[in-house]
């Protein structure tokens, strides 16, 4: 009786959890656990956020200290399904975890407070909910987090640059002084060159490592969307040829990995949507500064090529990109997306944009098209004053003085309010 009238009000909460912003996921999902579990941390770790494959929650000297190949190592130890217990290095020591291996591939780690806490046991039912929601809000990649997202990966990517520079003068330094024919300690000399040669090998594989967790070759992304079409096709009855591109080794941005194969499930789906779908050839090429994918058919050509246009107009305004489609009646149908190769030459407003919460984004947007506040309140439907609030909010995190600086920015970024529902 007792567990039967708590399961609503468990699920109910559960909501709220999935709902809200996607970087914050972790720590809600820490606060509805915590009631259930004490936990000094809690760590979600997916692939699918390349900008940031950590989202964490709890005490900050471990959460801080927590890496990407701690959590690979103890991915790589369980097997999907869960929850286990096992001990394992993470932040640097070795910690008794509870863990959890969704079938998305997607890691939850706990550090119970208590070494004999068990989890509850509907963990890795509340656990599949929330991943399935980051992979569904990364599949949709909406502009804010894209955004957001990209911010991440660039900033992360100037970071290590920086140390890689700095450090690599001072080593060039030292190794320079002791390979000097001045100092007669030859034995010293030997010993420092060598050691300092290897810090510098391992410094500079410091940038490689990082482009691997920000990074996917096209020929990895032309096979995952190969699978992932896989059940769709079949069911369809439909053969679907990758023509792939002859030059391997390209690589993309993982934001634009990400997009390019929701955009390409997408267009399929609309394909195999047509009172008679026939056989697709999806085609790949890149030319350095761009990705060009040509997906066509030779079916009925009744795409709604205006309903595609809606559906990926935020993902492709958030990446730069550009979709053409062409359909003529009864001959078939041709869409083709071409989405640059780096980031949108946006990048000194985006550390900025990235701090809006998504209704600052939304009154952005607003601002970006001249709106005044009481115009930008009745499209949102609530209160002058309130605009002004977010306003005002929008206006200190962008560090600038006026709307049309804070207006320049969003054209600049590419943020436009929604459509009007």
């Amino acid at each position: 009786m007792t567990t039967s009238s708590k399961q609503p009000d468990d699920w109910a909460l559960l909501l709220s959890v999935i709902d809200g912003p996607l970087p914050e996921i972790a720590k809600r999902f820490s606060q509805f656990l915590a009631p259930r579990i004490a936990h000094d941390a809690l760590v979600i770790f997916t692939r699918e956020c390349t900008g940031r494959p950590r989202k964490v929650a709890g005490r900050t000297n471990i959460v801080e200290r927590v890496t990407v190949d701690e959590l690979e190592v103890v991915k790589n130890a369980v097997d999907v399904g869960g929850p286990i217990t096992m001990t394992a290095r993470v932040a640097g020591e070795q910690r008794r975890l509870r863990v959890v291996r969704d079938a998305t591939d997607t890691l939850l780690v706990l550090i119970p407070r208590q070494e004999t806490a068990r989890l509850p046991d509907l963990i890795d039912s509340w656990f599949a909910l929330v991943a399935m929601s980051i992979r569904h809000r990364v599949a949709q990649a909406s502009p804010d987090y894209l955004a957001e997202s990209r911010a991440a990966s660039s900033e992360r990517a100037r970071t290590i640059t920086q140390l890689t520079e700095m450090h690599e003068s001072t080593l060039t330094s030292i190794l320079g002084t002791l390979r000097s024919p001045d100092l007669d300690d030859r034995t010293a000399r030997v010993i420092a060159s060598g050691s300092a040669s290897d810090a510098l090998i391992a410094l500079r594989s410091v940038g490689d490592a990082d482009r691997e967790l920000s990074e996917e070759s096209l020929d990895a992304t032309i096979d995952r969307i190969q699978t992932e079409l896989m059940p769709l096709v079949r069911h369809a009855g439909v053969d679907v040829e990758h023509a792939r591109p002859p030059a391997a080794g390209q690589s993309l941005p993982g934001e634009t990995a990400h997009a390019v194969r929701a955009i390409v499930r997408a267009v399929t789906a609309a394909f195999l949507a047509q009172p008679t779908p026939a056989r697709m050839r999806i085609g790949w090429s890149a030319d350095g500064e761009s990705l060009l994918v040509e997906i066509r058919d030779h079916g009925s050509g009744k795409v709604d090529g205006n309903a595609l246009r809606r559906q990926l107009g935020g993902r492709l305004q958030a990446l730069d990109g550009h979709l053409d489609v062409e359909v003529i009646d009864d001959w078939g149908s041709r869409v083709t997306v071409r989405l640059p190769l780096d980031s949108p030459t946006r990048s000194p407003d985006e550390p900025l944009v990235s701090t809006l919460n998504p209704r600052e984004l939304e009154v952005l947007g607003h601002l970006g098209m001249g709106k005044r506040n009481k115009a930008i309140a009745a499209e949102l439907g609530v209160s002058e004053s309130t605009i002004k609030f977010h306003v005002t909010g929008v206006l200190q995190k962008l560090q600038v003085s006026s709307r049309s600086e804070a207006g320049l920015i969003a054209v600049r970024a590419g943020i436009a309010p929604p459509p009007a529902r």
